[in-house]
């Protein structure tokens, strides 16, 4: 199912070569008559076929908004924390170089103090690797949260405008241009972020 719009495109590009090919060296139509009336005349373009920009869509989307700023306050609770360690570390590695340094310890206590620094360290490394481990996490679930919901709610859009297809483009995707004509991000992103609003409260 996943090839269905692959195998339409090229399908669709065929036909527009072959009626092309077949005009300009055919029949000479009038200069007034352009490639999209042919088009349109011919109907090689299915009706109900539009797109949205994707990353318009996301970034403009009340619900990506909430979910970033979740984010950006886990990001500075987690920065935080591991800023609080880091200074209990470097004054605890203070403390011992001046220590060993005045000869106020042992040499054993010292052996014993950097081993406990060393181990600190460690400790301070694996909470750094755990929390943008996390981080990372939660961004990849946010984005497929706020994707999940996008696809739910263009499932009921396109249903109530007739759509067939709603294609979604964006840059290095597979839809590399498409008609203005045919662009519906505006329209989608105002009822999208109604729907959310909606929801929210």
């Amino acid at each position: 199912m996943k090839k269905l719009p692959l195998i339409l495109s090229i399908v669709s590009i065929f036909a527009v070569a072959y009626l092309l090919i077949s005009d300009l060296t055919g029949n000479k139509k009038s200069d007034g008559e352009n490639i999209a009336s042919i088009i349109e005349e011919r109907g090689i373009l299915p009706e109900g076929i539009a797109f949205v920009e994707v990353d318009s869509l996301i970034l403009n989307f009340g619900l990506y908004f909430d979910l970033t700023a979740e984010m950006t306050s886990k990001q500075q609770k987690s920065e935080t924390e591991l800023n609080t360690k880091g200074r209990q570390y470097e004054s605890g590695v203070r403390d011992y170089e001046d220590k060993v340094r005045k000869g106020l310890v042992t040499r054993a206590t010292a052996a014993e103090m950097e081993q406990a620094l060393l181990q600190q360290q460690q400790e301070l490394v694996n909470l750094r690797d755990q929390l943008q481990y996390e981080l990372m996490e939660e961004e990849q679930v946010m984005n497929r949260q706020v994707l999940d919901y996008i696809h739910k709610f263009l499932d009921g859009y396109a249903k109530e405008n007739n759509y067939t297809y709603i294609l979604g483009k964006s840059f290095g995707g597979q839809v590399l241009y498409g008609d203005s004509s045919l662009d519906i991000t505006d329209q989608v992103l105002v009822k999208l972020n109604e729907q959310y609003a909606a929801e929210k409260k």
